[in-house]
């Protein structure tokens, strides 16, 4: 019951950003400096909690529970979703440059609404995608060749 509930309001979010006027050009370029400073808003275990349930209802549906990127809807619409469980993915993106994608979207990926969000909380779920690598299951050893 809740999988075709996401699905539908996926493809609704979707159409709504299709329809909707692009306004990633106008709100500015992402930030490029992967040294740019990092998040300014210390987490706490409410706003943690807070971020989750953002992840849960404006992410998940792409990014999937672990934040793995392997979603249904993700291959039906042929996205290539980073894999948040995976350190070196977001070893190469700043704080801000997080913070940006959120808020101004990226490629099929829509700008967040305008208001929706206060800038603590956008800056809380980028610790919670940060924590999604550091809480994934440690991948698992590469066999020993044996040696004769």
């Amino acid at each position: 019951m809740l999988k075709p509930l996401l699905v539908l309001s996926a493809v609704v979010l979707f159409e709504i950003a299709v329809l909707a006027p692009v306004q990633t050009v106008a709100a500015g370029p992402l930030s490029q400096d992967a040294a740019a400073p990092a998040n300014p808003v210390k987490p706490t275990a409410a706003s943690q909690e807070k971020a989750k349930k953002m992840y849960a209802v404006d992410c998940v549906v792409c990014h999937g529970e672990t934040g793995d990127g392997k979603t249904d809807l993700a291959k039906d619409m042929s996205m290539a979703v980073p894999n948040w469980t995976e350190p070196k993915v977001l070893a190469s993106k700043s704080d801000q440059q997080l913070f940006d994608i959120i808020r101004k979207g990226k490629d099929k990926m829509p700008a967040d609404d305008s208001g929706r969000a206060k800038d603590a909380e956008v800056w809380g779920l980028v610790t919670y995608i940060r924590d999604l690598a550091k809480n994934a299951p440690a991948a698992p050893a590469a066999p020993a060749v044996p040696t004769n």
